[in-house]
């Protein structure tokens, strides 16, 4: 009854003016704020500061800075798989398979359209109908940088505003189209496997997305759909760190059919963990 109620409630609730909040509150640089806000947030999930470059609440900046924290060296090597994908978080799999058509599944007796994910865009649903998806939930305890999960060269990136739903797991069996529904941004590479799109997905109290080409995306200046072309591309290698969220989210990968056989048979994966091979 508490998570129906909790996601009743999430319908009425102003999700931006949250998460500007949220957004404020994790850059306060004040030391006795942030120092007690990151020491409870390590007790409450029980985080391995062992496996951070900075390990005292001290050291960082913000609470913001802690939570976007770097790892140490060779904590998330990057498996050698060819022409695979690395998994380019560290996250539960949430779900993934085949696109059906032009289906995504969600959770049982929920799907969306992937015209819908990514706003009507013809050409990209072209390249994924019948092709293969994985929805990857990073948790509050988890690593919060995204890198890139195969030799690519970005092509184009879109901003879609949206609502701020949580992205936890009793709003994906209870919420319907929750991924198309949400704020997110879409970046989109070629590679030898052909297209493929990495998509950040926002969520309420997620106070910002940003990418290392662009900085800072949201929270947008203007709400309204916005898309961005390279050419040349800008060309990333495998592992790369491609962006961040500033609290936690969802990663959703998209690939051309046939290209690619999902391998992973883990729930939870690390960032640099073979995920599919070619």
């Amino acid at each position: 009854m508490w998570k129906l109620t909790n996601v009743l409630l999430q319908y009425i609730v102003p999700h931006h003016l949250l998460s500007r909040l949220v957004y404020k509150a994790t850059r306060c640089a004040w030391r006795p704020w942030k120092n007690t806000l990151i020491r409870l947030f390590i007790n409450k999930y029980k985080i391995d500061m062992s496996l951070a470059e900075k390990s005292s609440a001290h050291e960082f900046e913000t609470f913001n800075d802690f939570f976007t924290r770097g790892l140490k060296p060779g904590v998330r090597p990057i498996e050698p798989v060819g022409h695979g994908l690395v998994s380019p978080v560290d996250a539960t799999i949430n779900a993934l398979g085949k696109i059906e058509d032009s289906r995504i599944f969600q959770a049982k007796g929920k799907n969306y359209s992937l015209e819908e994910l990514l706003n009507g865009d013809r050409e990209h649903s072209g390249y994924y109908r019948n092709g293969n998806f994985i929805t990857l939930y990073l948790s509050p305890r988890d690593y919060h940088r995204i890198h890139i999960p195969a030799d690519g060269e970005l092509q184009s990136m879109a901003y879609i505003p949206g609502r701020l739903f949580a992205v936890n797991p009793a709003n994906t069996h209870r919420i319907d189209r929750l991924f198309a529904r949400n704020e997110r941004v879409i970046t989109t590479f070629r590679a030898e496997i052909g297209m493929f799109s990495v998509i950040f997905i926002g969520a309420i109290f997620v106070g910002s997305i940003e990418t290392v080409w662009h900085g800072q995306i949201t929270p947008a200046a203007r709400r309204e759909y916005q898309k961005w072309h390279y050419d040349p591309g800008i060309v990333f290698r495998q592992g790369d760190e491609i962006g961040r969220f500033n609290m936690g989210s969802t990663v959703i990968v998209l690939t051309e059919p046939h290209k690619i056989d999902w391998s992973v048979t883990t729930e939870w994966v690390a960032m640099g963990q073979q995920i599919a091979r070619l």
